[in-house]
């Protein structure tokens, strides 16, 4: 597996403990709103920072965003949460705080399952591949006279 999506996988593991663990919940420093997804995690580039001084295209989540979508304001609201092409963005116009967070629980759970799926099938191949280059008996060229 890429190193990146190693990475990937590991933002995603954080951000499904931390969701499961109520860090999504409402936050004593700005109880007035929803937290937003990503975006107040401590897996954002510029959380607590509202300077935003990092720009989103250095954050790995934005390898899961639309290309066509990478150049928002805030890309990872673009991120496909299903099939129904539901985003964070369109829960938050359409949806409740329970509704988000189930889709985006679903969404990790599935994420996860695939990197790792992929990251279990790719150290098997190369597994195979070294165990069959160590097991290969040298060949001795056959000299004739």
């Amino acid at each position: 597996m890429p190193h990146k999506n190693r990475d990937i996988l590991e933002i995603l593991r954080f951000e499904l403990k931390f969701l499961e663990d109520g860090g999504y919940g409402r936050s004593p420093h700005a109880p007035w709103r929803a937290p937003n997804v990503f975006e107040d995690s401590p897996s954002c580039l510029n959380f607590n920072d509202s300077a935003r001084p990092h720009p989103c295209s250095e954050c790995l989540m934005t390898q899961l965003v639309p290309p066509e979508l990478r150049k928002q304001e805030v890309p990872c609201r673009f991120i496909p949460l299903n099939d129904e092409g539901q985003t964070v963005d369109s829960l938050y116009r359409h949806g409740t705080q329970i509704e988000v967070e189930e889709a985006l629980r679903d969404w990790l759970k599935r994420e996860i399952v695939r990197l790792e799926t992929e990251e279990h099938r790719e150290d098997s191949e190369r597994t195979l591949l070294l165990s069959g280059a160590a097991h290969t008996e040298p060949q001795v060229p056959v000299v004739k006279s």
